[in-house]
């Protein structure tokens, strides 16, 4: 199993969907289904057995780690985040909150899990964060695309958000 996280989202949901039309391993979805999380993009397997959709924060910490025990997901993929540049420089603490804290909070949720999972499980587990290239900050047309090895320039909140997560 894994768990997706912010998988109501644009690019969560989309990863969703093309699993299941994939694979047979199942997903547990937390979204907290803010401004960007929507249901309708999860219509077509809302009903799939191999689909359990929880609404929820990726901050809260009782939550998260009652999820991971049950669950025993062998992988976390954390798509959760507030997005937008424009909504960033209106409203810069909520950025802050979901995408340094929340992710934070999801990762300690993570290692306190693999603390105490066994050996098989360590050697499978896998945390996987989505970031963006809005880290990188800005290109001009005669500058070449940013690299593994580009240095970190965000010129927003919501960049520099994802830079410290």
């Amino acid at each position: 199993m894994l768990l997706v996280t912010g998988g109501a989202g644009f690019i969560g949901s989309n990863f969703v969907l093309d699993w299941l039309a994939e694979n047979d391993e199942p997903i547990l979805n937390l979204d907290a289904l803010t401004y960007a999380g929507n249901l309708e993009n999860l219509v077509s397997v809302i009903t799939d057995p191999r689909h359990t959709f929880v609404k929820g924060d990726i901050g809260d910490k009782t939550l998260v780690a009652s999820l991971l025990a049950h669950y025993r997901p062998r992988a976390i993929i954390n798509f959760a985040a507030e997005t937008h540049v424009d909504r960033s420089i209106f409203g810069p603490d909520l950025f802050y909150k979901t995408n340094v804290l929340g992710t934070l909070n999801l990762l300690k949720c993570a290692k306190a899990f693999y603390d105490v999972a066994d050996p098989a499980e360590q050697r499978k587990f896998r945390f996987l964060h989505v970031s963006t290239d809005e880290v990188f900050g800005s290109l001009t047309s005669n500058e070449p695309a940013f690299t593994e090895e580009t240095p970190y320039r965000p010129n927003s909140p919501y960049s520099a958000s994802k830079a410290c997560s």
